[in-house]
C-alpha cells in the first residue's frame, strides 16, 4: 500500500508523559514503548465527537477510544491502572488546548460569578509525585493489594450510580413497610459491591510457605476473615484513594475575597471540551 502523500501533515506528539504506575499495575499487552516516555498527541475532531455520545460516556466506551487516538502507544484503555487515568487526561487535555483551563465558579459566600484560569501543570506534577502503597502487613500475613483497571472502576461506578438511582425512586413508595424493606435490599447490595471491590483489589496474600493469588480464595477468606483484618484493607485502600486525589486550586473571590480550593473533575466530557 502506497504512503499517503498527506502523512507529513498528520498531528505529532505535542507532549510525553511518564505514567505514575511506571506500567507496573497495567496488565502486559496494554502498552507499547517506555511507559516513562508517553507521546501524548491532540484529540482529532472525531475524538471530540465521540466524547459528545451520551451513553458511550457513561459506559467508558468514548473515553477509552480517545485515550488510546491520543495515546496511541496505549492499545488496550480499558486495562489502563486508575493510577494513570488522571494524567493521562490532563496530557490530553493541554496537547489539545493548552496549559490553562478557564473555569467559572459562583461564590458560595456573594454569590459572584468568578472566572478563573487553572494551570494544569499543577495536575501533572501533583500525579508524578503520588506513590501508591501496595502493602498490608497483619501478623504473619502480607496483604498485596492492587489499584483497579480503568475497566474494573468504570464497572462498579455504574453499578454504584443504579443503585443510586433505585434508591432515589424508592421515595416513591407509598406503603412505608415497602419502602423500608426496598432500602434495606439496595444497603445490601451495596455492602455486596463494596466487599467484590475489595476482592478485586487484594492481588495476594502471603502466608508462611506459600502465596495465594486465586480470587475465588480471597473472596472467601474476605468474607470469613476478623473484622481486624478487613478494617486494615479497607483503612490501606482509603489512605491511597486520598493520595492519589485530584489536586485542588486555591481561588479568591474578586468581589468580597472569600478563599475556597476549587476541584476540577477529570473523567468528564465538559473536561475535554474548550473552555
Amino acid at each position: 500500500m502506497a504512503n499517503n502523500p498527506l502523512q507529513q501533515y498528520f498531528r505529532q506528539p505535542k507532549i510525553f508523559i511518564s505514567l505514575p504506575s511506571k506500567g507496573v499495575y497495567n496488565k502486559p499487552g496494554t502498552l507499547t514503548g517506555d511507559p516513562t516516555n508517553i507521546p501524548v498527541f491532540s484529540m482529532t475532531g472525531m475524538d471530540e465527537i465521540i466524547l459528545k455520545t451520551p451513553d458511550a460516556l457513561l459506559t467508558g466506551e468514548s473515553t477509552v477510544r480517545v485515550v488510546e487516538s491520543c495515546c496511541q502507544h496505549i492499545k488496550d484503555g480499558w486495562e489502563v491502572s486508575v493510577l494513570d487515568m488522571p494524567l493521562i487526561f490532563a496530557a490530553m487535555r493541554i496537547a489539545t488546548f493548552g496549559n490553562t483551563m478557564s473555569v467559572d465558579h459562583t461564590c458560595s459566600k456573594c454569590g459572584a460569578e468568578n472566572e478563573y484560569d487553572l494551570d494544569l501543570n499543577k495536575i501533572v506534577e501533583h500525579y508524578l509525585q503520588c506513590n501508591y502503597d501496595s502493602k498490608v502487613m497483619i501478623n504473619d500475613l502480607v496483604i498485596k493489594t492492587r489499584p483497579l483497571n480503568y475497566k474494573e472502576s468504570t464497572e462498579f461506578n455504574l453499578k454504584n450510580f443504579r443503585l443510586q438511582q433505585r434508591l432515589a425512586q424508592s421515595d416513591d413508595i407509598e406503603d412505608r413497610t415497602e419502602q423500608q424493606k426496598m432500602i434495606n435490599q439496595l444497603f445490601q447490595e451495596l455492602s455486596l459491591i463494596q466487599n467484590d471491590l475489595y476482592v478485586h483489589c487484594v492481588d495476594s496474600v502471603e502466608l508462611p510457605g506459600t502465596v495465594v493469588t486465586e480470587q475465588s480464595f480471597i473472596k472467601e477468606w474476605l468474607q470469613q476473615c476478623d473484622k481486624e483484618v478487613y478494617d486494615a484493607i479497607k483503612r490501606q485502600i482509603e489512605k491511597n484513594r486520598e493520595i492519589w486525589k485530584n489536586p485542588t486550586f486555591p481561588v479568591k473571590c474578586d468581589s468580597c475575597g472569600n478563599e475556597v480550593n476549587l476541584a476540577v473533575e477529570l473523567d468528564q466530557s465538559n473536561f475535554f471540551g474548550k473552555a
